[in-house]
């Protein structure tokens, strides 16, 4: 069944699919296969909103109805296993309520602050990225330099040199935790200039860095970004963000 999406927990058809298995089987497998394929589908149809979707991926619903008939492993213990799945998904569901709650007063408060679209201008932040970046930075206003928030979030590199020897050159790790975690995460390849600074970083011949340098030097960057269009009140331009020009063209 993990075979039938390419991510399965991404992907909300797979998540209402197998939730309708683990409801309707009770532990048994045929009992699903019972209903037969339309209404399987029509089932996971119903369960989809549950899983913040409406439109469903036939291929997956397919391919899961033709994993049930899979006879690999141990029968006798599927029982137990589909009902601590069972147990799992509805924890997982319950946590995803509870963000929803959590996230939905975040973007209200960005909202308030007339801050949403200038931080969503950024490609490939989210609201919800940037709400929380901003719930552990506070008014980035109140630092002097973009760069103060790379040391904030200790994202900043500490020297790791004695007498002739060097080291590797990590990050400092001091700062905010989960400020930290914040930019890392909101820190995607779905920012271009991101993704191509990234892949410069892995690729080039003078100090490559390893993929999580990359990644912690994009998420730097980023904060840097914030800091900006946030206390100038411009929106992100990927032509300066890319280091292609020093100014903003006119108006």
């Amino acid at each position: 069944m993990l075979a039938a999406a390419g991510k399965p927990f991404r992907s909300s058809t797979w998540c209402a699919a197998l939730a309708v298995t683990l409801d309707r089987g009770a532990g048994d497998l045929a009992l699903v296969r019972r209903l037969g394929p339309a209404r399987f589908e029509a089932a996971v149809r119903r369960e989809l909103p549950r899983w913040g979707a409406t439109r469903p991926c036939l291929r997956i619903i397919r391919a899961v109805f033709a994993a049930l008939a899979d006879g690999a492993g141990v029968i006798a213990h599927r029982p137990g296993a589909l009902e601590r799945a069972g147990l799992a998904m509805a924890d997982w569901r319950g946590t995803r309520q509870r963000l929803a709650i959590t996230q939905t007063p975040m973007v209200t408060v960005l909202d308030e602050l007339g801050l949403t679209e200038l931080v969503t201008s950024i490609a490939g932040l989210t609201a919800v990225g940037a709400a929380a970046i901003l719930a552990e930075t506070g008014d980035p206003a109140r630092v002097a330099t973009p760069r103060s928030l790379d040391w904030r979030a200790g994202l900043c590199p500490r020297d790791n040199a004695s007498g002739e020897f060097q080291g590797k050159t990590p990050i400092s790790g001091r700062g905010r935790p989960g400020l930290r975690v914040a930019a890392w995460r909101a820190a995607l390849p779905n920012n271009p200039v991101l993704a191509a600074r990234f892949t410069h970083l892995t690729t080039r011949d003078d100090n490559r860095l390893a993929r999580q340098q990359a990644r912690t030097a994009c998420a730097a960057a980023l904060l840097r970004w914030i800091h900006v269009v946030i206390t100038k009140r411009v929106c992100w331009d990927p032509v300066i963000a890319a280091g292609l020009s020093t100014c903003r063209p006119a108006a």
